[in-house]
């Protein structure tokens, strides 16, 4: 899996981070406060990935606010939806946390000689609380100092599953595809990765259920969990 590999793509949100459901109710907070109506959290998740699945704009969660505010009829613009968005999510930055042994993979990696970036729909606002602010990640693994590439929402224009954002990485490190691997949760990041022909890494999450069938048809390597991709780095890499 890691033979001939020169540099390790992670995606973030799912992959590197439980913070699916937090997103989840993040946005339950938000919907109630706009519209004063419940949701299911599974319901309010498969929601917001269908409107950012067919936002257009270079901001894809202005795009969903404004689906929320005529959804719920609300008298807020998408910019005040939006900034409400922020305010709340803020009080979640700090506490957010790896999956378990998430972080031990990526120091690994680093300490072996691979080169880390991540490619994320994240924005920066969140990475620098990741880095800045959340006591948890940045005793575990700093974001700005374990990645030496990082494209965030704001720096790409066309979201997965278009491979631009892999291809910025390409160029950037003027690496091969075969150079590469790529660590996923997702069906719209597995295709990302083979869209942009680059070698693909499946890792379980919940969130991801609905798609898992197809999600592991189409990747190259599956794992439950980060400790199996442990286990493998120690195999192929440590000769442990």
């Amino acid at each position: 899996m890691f033979k001939n590999k020169k540099v390790i793509i992670f995606d973030m949100d799912g992959t590197l981070i439980d913070s699916i459901g937090v997103w989840n109710e993040i946005d339950r907070e938000l919907i109630e406060k706009v519209g004063t109506v419940e949701l299911d959290e599974v319901d309010i998740g498969k929601q917001r990935d269908t409107q950012l699945a067919k936002a257009k704009s270079n901001d894809i969660y202005l795009d969903y606010c404004k689906f929320l505010s005529e959804k719920y009829k609300s008298n807020l613009l998408p910019e005040e939806i939006y900034k409400l968005r922020v305010n709340i999510a803020d009080k979640y930055r700090t506490t957010m946390k790896y999956k378990k042994d998430a972080d031990l993979v990526l120091n690994m990696l680093k300490n072996n000689g691979f080169i880390l970036a991540l490619a994320t729909t994240t924005g920066k606002i969140s990475l620098d609380a990741y880095n800045y602010r959340n006591e948890y990640m940045m005793k575990k693994a700093k974001i700005y100092d374990i990645f030496s590439v990082i494209y965030s929402k704001e720096d790409v224009k066309n979201k997965k599953p278009d491979p631009e954002v892999h291809y910025k990485i390409l160029e950037k490190l003027d690496v091969k595809p075969e150079e590469c691997l790529i660590v996923e949760d997702s069906l719209i990041g597995v295709k990302a990765a083979k869209n942009a022909g680059i070698e693909v890494v499946a890792i379980y999450d919940k969130y991801s259920d609905e798609d898992r069938k197809e999600i592991m048809e189409m990747a190259n390597y599956y794992f439950e969990n980060f400790e199996e991709i442990l286990n493998k780095i120690k195999e192929e890499i440590m000769n442990i």
